[in-house]
């Protein structure tokens, strides 16, 4: 066998073992995430969908005839980064994603890059109560996963058969949901993560399903017993059905909170007659308050950022016409 047949019947091999690790990692996170007696999901779940993600990456590289090692060009050749024990290092996730040749659009691409950073957010340390909160994430990222597949390497690699809706054994009550938006439980750092990632995305791009698949139920009378059966029903975006549920969660959900650097806090209370409130007093009154604790509800970090809310204004605004005698 010549030596150009052996080079493309390794090429091929290595492939399809990438593609089949890939679908077997992206078959175990979806199994750990709906297994009711798994508390770590979450984590497990980020772990090994960037796994998948990135060995499906490699296999399409590499059928491209795409080298995704990390080299430096010399005069005459390619000096390959090897680790210490001398492999070769490959494109991590992030820079598959990044490469001009990558076939993966917007939108799938922020879904993984959201999943990459909050893999970095809690491959450390522990987390809690993050499951419930980023489900529609890693819904996206699950059907994302199996429409590159199908579409890069056939319908033989998606994984649409093994892709279903978790079942809950007891419905969420108002108190339930209360928390889960109030992120209540959650690591500062992963609040902060959070919140600065979306923050950062357009609006169109939050709004995109392959960013969050999110799903609104409701209970469902039926009238005819054939119809008891049916757990979930889906209809058209564009249907009068879906028209009427958009419009009424459009009235009732959650609007953002207005934030406030703390530059804007002090030259709101230099202008509401407090012109000796300094920044140096705003910080000495929210050390001594204690305002950032968790719980307190007066603010929140955006990546690096601290944001105070309505609530710890009104808090300083108090606090000065009290003291009216220091700041007038």
């Amino acid at each position: 066998m010549s030596g150009k047949k052996k080079r493309i019947r390794r090429m091929f091999s290595v492939k399809e073992e990438l593609l089949k690790k890939s679908r077997e990692a992206a078959l175990a996170a979806v199994q750990v995430f709906n297994n009711p007696n798994v508390t770590f999901k979450s984590e497990t779940y980020v772990v090994l969908m960037v796994i998948a993600w990135t060995y499906l990456l490699h296999a399409y590289y590499r059928g491209k005839n795409v080298d995704y090692r990390y080299f430096v060009q010399g005069a005459k050749r390619k000096n390959y980064d090897r680790t210490k024990h001398g492999a070769y290092k490959y494109w991590e996730l992030e820079r598959c994603l990044d490469d001009k040749a990558c076939p993966i659009d917007r939108g799938v691409s922020q879904n993984l890059k959201f999943v990459i950073g909050l893999r970095h957010e809690i491959e450390h340390q522990m987390t809690t109560r993050i499951d419930d909160l980023l489900s529609a994430r890693f819904q996206s990222c699950c059907i994302n996963y199996h429409d590159a597949a199908v579409k890069l390497f056939g319908n033989s690699y998606g994984i649409a058969s093994h892709l279903a809706f978790s079942l809950q054994f007891s419905s969420l009550g108002r108190e339930q949901v209360d928390q889960l938006s109030q992120h209540e439980g959650l690591p500062e750092h992963i609040k902060s993560y959070i919140k600065g990632f979306d923050m950062s995305l357009t609006p169109d791009e939050y709004s995109d399903p392959k960013y969050a698949y999110r799903v609104i139920f409701v209970p469902k009378t039926v009238n005819h017993q054939n119809q008891a059966d049916q757990v979930i029903t889906f209809v058209k975006g564009d249907s009068d059905v879906a028209k009427a549920v958009n419009a009424q969660y459009a009235v009732i959900k959650e609007t953002e909170r207005p934030k406030w650097l703390p530059s804007q806090v002090v030259r709101r209370l230099n202008a509401d007659g407090f012109p000796r409130f300094s920044m140096k007093h705003h910080t000495d009154l929210w050390k001594n308050e204690g305002a950032k604790a968790t719980g307190k509800n007066f603010g929140v970090q955006v990546a690096s950022t601290w944001y105070w809310y309505d609530t710890w204004l009104e808090v300083v605004r108090t606090h000065c016409r009290d003291n009216a005698g220091l700041y007038k």
